[in-house]
C-alpha cells in the first residue's frame, strides 16, 4: 500500500495528521474489503489552490473542502469485482498496485468547518478522509437516498474508529 501525504501549506495540526491519515485511509480500504494494494495521494491545500483545481477540473470558481478524483469507473459504487481485468491501465507496473486516485483537502475549511460544526479538527480531518475515500470507490451523493446511503457509511466508519463528534 503506497500513501503519498503531502501538505503544501506548512499548517500544522495539533495531532499526528499523517498518521491519522494513514489509518482513516487503511480502516476504510479494509472495511469496504478492497481487495487489492493501492496507490492514493492525499495532498494539503490552502483556499486559493483548492479554488483553483475547482475551478479547472468542475468549472466552479469557489474553495471547498474537499476533491476527490478517482482513477476508476465502477459499474456499481464498491463493486470491486472484475477491475483487474477492466481496468489494467490502472495499475502501477512497477508496484503491482492499483491507482485509486487522489484526495484534495482544504486546511482552512478543516479548521472553518470544525468550529462551524461545534466538532474537533481531528474529526473533520478524518471526515473529509473518509468522505473522499468513499468517493474513491465509486459512491456518490447526488441522489437523496445515495447521499443517506453515503452518510450511513461515513458514520459507521468513523463511530468504528471512535472519532466521534
Amino acid at each position: 500500500m503506497t500513501i503519498s501525504i503531502e501538505n503544501e501549506t506548512g499548517t500544522d495540526f495539533p495531532f499526528d495528521y499523517d498518521l491519522l491519515a494513514n489509518q482513516v485511509i487503511m480502516y476504510t480500504i479494509e472495511r469496504e474489503d478492497f481487495p487489492y494494494e493501492a496507490e492514493i495521494n492525499l495532498t494539503l491545500v490552502d483556499d486559493e489552490a483548492i479554488r483553483a483545481i475547482n475551478q479547472e477540473y468542475r468549472q466552479i470558481d469557489r474553495a471547498t473542502d474537499v476533491l476527490s478524483f478517482p482513477m476508476i469507473s465502477y459499474i456499481e459504487a464498491g463493486d470491486f469485482s472484475g477491475l483487474e481485468d477492466e481496468e489494467a491501465d490502472n495499475f502501477n507496473p512497477d508496484t503491482g498496485e492499483i491507482l485509486l486516485g487522489d484526495i484534495i483537502i482544504s486546511v482552512p475549511k478543516v479548521y472553518a468547518q470544525a468550529e462551524e460544526f461545534g466538532h474537533s479538527l481531528k474529526r473533520e480531518f478524518a471526515f473529509l478522509i473518509v468522505h473522499s475515500m468513499l468517493h474513491l470507490f465509486g459512491y456518490d451523493h447526488l441522489e437523496p437516498e445515495e447521499a443517506a446511503f453515503m452518510e450511513n457509511k461515513q458514520r459507521e466508519i468513523l463511530n468504528e474508529m471512535n472519532i466521534l463528534r
